[in-house]
């Protein structure tokens, strides 16, 4: 028994690629981050120690890296989503 599939099939561009894993690369950076801050609150730093060194980078991260992670993958979607209605009108 086969099965047919009825989608056009449409290549993986290098665009979504960049997109798909840049927007994997921030929002893994932003949870490592998120998880740096609640270890260094568990032991015992206190606001003003957060404001030295690395700490407002890696503070910085997860404030700006989880919204843009989330429009990254937004506009892959919708790339995809119009990709593939092209692709299905031409076929």
């Amino acid at each position: 028994m086969s099965t047919q599939n009825t989608e056009p099939e449409v290549p993986i561009r290098r665009v979504d690629r960049i997109l798909a894993f840049s927007a994997l690369g921030i929002a893994a950076a932003s949870v490592i981050c998120f998880f740096a801050i609640i270890i260094g609150t568990a032991v015992g730093m206190d606001q003003s120690a957060f404001g030295e060194g690395a700490w407002p980078l890696i503070a910085a991260i997860p404030f700006w890296g989880l919204p843009l992670a989330f429009v990254m993958i937004i506009t892959l979607l919708v790339m995809s989503f119009i990709r593939k209605g092209r692709a299905a009108s031409r076929s």
